[in-house]
């Protein structure tokens, strides 16, 4: 990098049940030390003109260089166990296709599992021994397990359904904020905050 005070981290740890999380983050990573364009296009850099000058030479050698060092961030990026699996891929892409195809599953797969995750959501209650924080925690995890498969969640909709899963004791709570704010634009952590009051 050319900024001399910027240290670039290890790279996120894929242990397998972290897939989605950790391709958001390895692809940051990536960007991070200039090489994701390499995952995303497979090509290789165009030859040496005839007679090159050492800067071409030196700018050809980098080049060439970048996908083998994009491939060294993924394996030093996966667990053993995983590694095992992509040790047979020369190029990053293939060991990038590679895990997302074993990891993230097929089209029909990630709409099996974001159903499921939706379903979950439209059934989630607030229980009577449960506080605010604990409830709203549950809700968090699956919008965001949603988000993560690439879903647009609006926050208004989070909102909408912490306010019609709340249990009897919190009507007059709930009338006061729905007499209060616009629920368009009121955030979760403010409606946390309101229902903790």
């Amino acid at each position: 990098m050319s900024s001399s005070n910027f240290s670039v981290p290890a790279p996120p740890l894929l242990t397998g049940e972290n897939y989605q999380l950790w391709a958001i983050k390895m692809k940051s990573y990536l960007k991070a030390m200039s090489l994701w364009d390499v995952i995303v296009n497979d090509a290789d850099p165009a030859p040496l003109p005839q007679n090159p000058t050492l800067a071409q030479i030196r700018k050809h050698e980098e080049d060439m260089a970048r996908k083998p060092k994009a491939l060294t961030c993924i394996h030093s990026a996966v667990s053993d166990a995983i590694f095992t699996r992509i040790m047979t891929c020369d190029l990053p892409k293939q060991a990038w296709d590679k895990l997302k195809e074993e990891f993230e599953g097929s089209d029909r797969v990630k709409s099996v599992k974001m159903l499921t995750l939706k379903r979950e959501f439209e059934m989630l209650r607030m229980k009577d021994g449960d506080t605010v924080n604990e409830y709203s925690s549950k809700l968090m995890q699956l919008v965001n397990q949603i988000r993560l498969y690439g879903e647009t969640f609006e926050d208004s909709k989070v909102v909408e359904k912490m306010l019609i899963s709340l249990p009897d004791k919190f009507e007059s709570k709930i009338s006061a904020i729905e007499k209060s704010c616009d629920l368009k634009t009121l955030s979760i952590a403010e409606l946390i905050r309101k229902l903790q009051a």
